[in-house]
């Protein structure tokens, strides 16, 4: 069955961004000129995706704007989160309007630059049946903040490889590995009975990783390395590095704000 459907969970409150989150919310402040959250649903429908679910809650009235009015052409339903009890949760929050069809998973704090990842991740499931989660690789003092595979062995020439365990947020001695897990997924229907019997983690939150985990050591789920320029937004410097990156790739603003640039730091440098 093709994947026509995608979740984007947009529930949290953003915090690390405020004064601004208090009348914004963090999904919808600017990449540049375009809201972040925009950027997220057009990568989505670039990936063939007909129907985004979007996991709100009700402080953040904006979003339910948003889906409104958002630019592209997919029909957009928000789904609220009513209490704040983790991704694995948030997930779930779907399952009614995802039903049987299997769906994407994106995470808008995570911005990967165009469509081709997750068409790859797509295109894995759709040929295996098994979910297929974004991978990158990173230094080994840096596993400690991400959920860390334990691989069936080396990623082919396509970057594919199978995932036997999740460890969420691993010591870097006690790592399996240097891949860990990003904000790309695809999975079918089966991942809700997988969080259906997951057991709260430390705070009370369900967390996805742990189902993808539980899922792994039943052999449904591959990996696919994904390389590119990847931002995180859920940070105040990630989002800055986003904004830049983005009017630097424009014709009508990229060449005065990379002169710009060069002249602000030989200034400093002198």
């Amino acid at each position: 069955m093709p994947v026509r459907v995608a979740v984007i969970p947009a529930a949290g409150l953003g915090t690390r961004f405020l004064p601004a989150t208090k009348v914004v919310p963090k999904e919808l402040l600017p990449v540049f000129d375009t809201p972040s959250l925009q950027h997220t649903v057009d990568e989505a429908i670039g990936a063939g995706i007909e129907h985004i679910i979007l996991i709100s809650n009700r402080a953040k009235p904006a979003i339910e704007m948003f889906a409104e009015k958002a630019s592209g052409g997919a029909r957009i339903t928000v789904v609220y989160q009513d209490s704040p009890r983790g991704l694995g949760h948030a997930v779930e929050c779907a399952r009614e309007l995802v039903g049987d069809a299997p769906f994407a998973v994106l995470l808008p704090d995570e911005l990967m630059g165009d469509s081709s990842h997750l068409k790859d991740l797509v295109a894995e499931y759709e040929a295996s049946g098994k979910a297929a989660i974004g991978l990158k690789r990173v230094p080994r003092n840096e596993v400690t903040a991400y959920g860390c595979v334990t691989p069936q062995g080396v990623p082919d020439a396509n970057g594919r490889v199978g995932i036997r365990d999740v460890v969420e947020k691993p010591n870097a001695v006690d790592a399996p590995s240097d891949l860990v897990i990003i904000g790309r997924y695809v999975f079918g229907r089966d991942v809700f009975g997988f969080l259906a019997t997951l057991k709260p983690a430390a705070g009370g939150e369900l967390q996805l990783s742990d189902a993808i985990g539980n899922m792994a050591r039943t052999g449904k789920v591959n990996g696919v390395l994904i390389s590119c320029t990847r931002h995180d937004t859920g940070t105040p410097m990630g989002m800055l590095t986003a904004s830049i990156d983005a009017a630097l790739k424009r014709r009508d603003v990229g060449p005065q704000l990379r002169a710009w640039l060069e002249t602000r730091l030989k200034g400093e440098q002198t």
